[in-house]
């Protein structure tokens, strides 16, 4: 975000007003976000925020602050890395004007695959509307003519720069395809809520306060993912746990300073195997 501010000219210190948590607070609130789009929005040309927070795994109501951010006149765009294929998304409904997403986290596609972009028809139906053009989003039936001019396709195709690589879409498609047998989003977002509330409430019941948990509490304000911290007291240092949790087989991250992230994912993981991650961690520290 800052590079597209310096790209346009404007100091990024100026141009960019920062959502920040409250004092011991870890996560920002819809008030936060009300407060700063009421005391600025008259400045704000466009709001900017993640569906869900890589850091503390907050999930951001997007369909209460896209209508936050219209009433104060700004235009608003969602990055979904860490909800796509996480949450249940109904951009058109909530009147998003624009979202990005990747596909190598919750979708399955693998490092270095391809993105996704989500463009509301209102804008995606405008042919003269600005923007970095590429053939690949030039109108399908005169595209290899080569003609002066840019006709782009209508929708969010008309964004696309240049021809996608055919291997990582292939992924992406077997990936789909088994969200498809699921059920698609509903039912596993139902699993989720379940999956992660069964973690939250073992790591309360066998490892107590040896962690604190800084991902709300409420199920509807998070995705599939814990973020904890391991407390002083607990006897090992945040990191050598992560790495005993490595050495013991279970895949989670660590992100510097000191938070350990586990996201049990309802496409393919089970109730079995969250007693079980409890149990090495609980044994790691």
């Amino acid at each position: 975000v800052e590079s597209e501010a310096i790209f346009h000219g404007f100091d990024p210190a100026e141009a960019l007003v920062r959502l920040r948590p409250g004092e011991r607070e870890h996560t920002i609130d819809i008030a936060d976000v009300a407060e700063v789009l009421e005391r600025e929005g008259e400045s704000i040309a466009l709001v900017l925020l993640p569906g869900v927070q890589y850091y503390t795994g907050q999930a951001f109501e997007i369909e209460a602050i896209t209508r936050l951010a219209y009433d104060a006149g700004c235009a608003v765009g969602f990055d979904l890395a860490h909800a796509a294929g996480n949450l249940v998304l109904r951009l058109h409904e909530w009147n998003v004007d624009f979202a990005v997403w990747c596909t190598y986290k919750y979708l399955n596609s693998g490092p270095g695959s391809v993105g996704g972009c989500f463009v509301h028809e209102r804008h995606g139906m405008q042919q003269d509307l600005p923007r970095l053009a590429g053939w690949w989003g030039h109108d399908k039936e005169s595209r290899f003519r080569m003609e002066p001019g840019f006709r782009p396709i209508l929708g969010a195709e008309g964004w696309q720069l240049s021809n996608p690589p055919i291997l990582s879409l292939a992924a992406i498609r077997a990936s789909l395809d088994v969200f498809m047998e699921a059920g698609g989003m509903e039912p596993l977002r139902e699993k989720s809520l379940r999956l992660t509330a069964y973690l939250e409430w073992l790591l309360a019941r066998e490892i107590g306060d040896s962690v604190e948990i800084f991902t709300p509490r409420d199920p509807r304000r998070r995705g599939c993912q814990l973020s904890f911290r391991v407390k002083a007291h607990s006897g090992g240092s945040g990191r050598t746990v992560f790495e005993k949790l490595e050495a013991s087989g279970v895949t989670c991250d660590w992100r510097e300073p000191d938070v350990i992230r586990v996201a049990p994912v309802p496409l393919y993981n089970q109730y079995e195997e969250v007693y079980r991650f409890v149990e090495i961690l609980r044994n790691a520290l």
